[in-house]
Parts: C-alpha cells; structure tokens; sequence
C-alpha cells in the first residue's frame, strides 16, 4: 500500500511545553487508524500536531511524500488534510445549506455547486434538512454535516476527533459507518473516539498513546484483543457493540 502520512520523532505541544513526544509512524493510503490512550495521553495535541493548529516541537510531518512541519493550517488544508475537531463546530444558527456554502470557501466559485451536490448524494440526510437550521438538527446529524463542510474540500486524509461523542449508541453506529464510507472512497482517517471499541471495530489499524508517547502498535484486531488494553481502555470483558 501507499504511505500517505509519516511521522518521524514528532513532539508537539503549546508554549513550547510538549505533550506529544517523539511519536513516529505511517498511515497508508485509504487506511483508518484509531488513535487509543486515556485523557491527557496526547490524541488531541497530535492531531492538532498533524493539521498545525499547536506548537511543533521536534520531528517532522511527511505528507504525500513532502515534508510539512512549517506549513500553516490552511496551506495544509489545502495540501489535502482535513480536520473535524472536537465538539459541535458548525453555525447553528445557519441551515444546512448555508453551513455547506461557509465549507466551500477555499474553492472556486465555479465548483461550489457540484461539489454541494456530491455531499447531498453521499449524505442523504443533508438534503432532507437541506432548508433547516444546522442547530435543529440532531447531534449525529450535525456530525454528518460538519464532516461534509470539510469533505467539500476533497481531502486525501480526514482527522476525526470524537466525532460519536455525546451520541446514543444508534447514532454512533450511523457515525461509524460514515466513517467506512469515506474510507471506501480512498480517504486516510484518523480517528480519536470515546467509543474504542466500535473505533477498532472498522479500523485497519491502532495506536496507543502514553504520557504522549506511542506505547504501542498493529492490527486493529489484535489490539482490541489484548487483554492488557481490554482491561486498560475497553473496560476488560467487551460486549456486542452496535456497530458490528
């Protein structure tokens, strides 16, 4: 497969202060990853570390085979990476419509139309809300929604930062399978989820943080079935979960 992002030592944290320390892997083309470690282990800040948006400290970002480690945000949104953060990031107050038209504003003009389209095909729940307001919407359908605004940019790699948080174990089965489905259409994902188990259920791949360091590495499978991590972070004997 194709490496898509590597990193190489990265440390990264805010006033020059790291969380994350010398962290190094590669995620191949088209992949999902489940980033997996307790609060404070350092998810957050490296994906933030990926998309710039905190303190580089040491390492370097390799993306599509160039290194990013200076570029902004934005140059690296533009490059093809594309950040859902943490909690509700849309304008509540704007509908549907509106909210996909604020996510086109890197794009020419002349592409907004087709690339809304494409984001109502896919999500079909968009279009049915199309004319209502983003804030009347239900929590997971304002997670579809605020992945669209940043899908409308066509990124090769998409960071998901909890998106099932907060979410009935239904709506996190919905969320997960978006994620699946923009797996299969050739997106990287990298995914920070409260909901590790369902996370590893449709992941290729997963990484553990500790302390901000990488603990550990593999098969998304074997690391679901480790009973160390079971007992860490799944909560020792797993049950069915929704998304299976």
């Amino acid at each position: 497969m194709e490496t898509l992002l590597e990193l190489k030592d990265l440390s990264a944290g805010y006033g020059g202060k790291a969380i994350v320390h010398s962290v190094s892997f590669a995620l191949q083309k088209g992949s999902i990853t489940t980033l997996v470690g307790g609060n404070g282990a350092g998810k957050s800040t490296l994906m933030r570390a990926i998309y710039g948006s905190c303190d580089h400290l040491g390492g370097s970002v390799v993306f599509k085979g160039q290194a990013i480690e200076k570029a902004d945000p934005f140059d690296r949104h533009r490059m093809g990476i594309g950040f859902v953060p943490q909690g509700r990031c849309n304008f509540a107050e704007m509908t549907v419509s509106e909210n996909l038209k604020m996510g086109c504003y890197t794009l020419p003009a002349r592409e907004h139309a087709k690339r809304i389209e494409r984001m109502l095909e896919a999500f079909p729940v968009l279009k049915r809300k199309f004319r209502l307001k983003a804030g009347n919407m239900s929590g997971g359908e304002q997670q579809i929604l605020e992945t669209a605004m940043v899908l409308l940019a066509e990124p090769s790699m998409l960071l998901l930062d909890e998106p099932s948080l907060g979410l009935s174990p239904k709506t996190q089965g919905e969320v997960f399978d978006m994620v699946r489905e923009i797996s299969a259409r050739g997106v990287t994902v990298l995914i920070v989820e409260q909901n590790v188990h369902g996370a590893l259920l449709i992941s290729d791949t997963a990484i553990v943080l500790e302390m901000g360091r990488k603990f550990l590495e593999g098969p998304a499978a074997d690391v679901r079935n480790d009973p160390n991590i079971r007992h860490a972070y799944l909560g020792g004997n797993i049950t069915k979960d929704i998304s299976e």
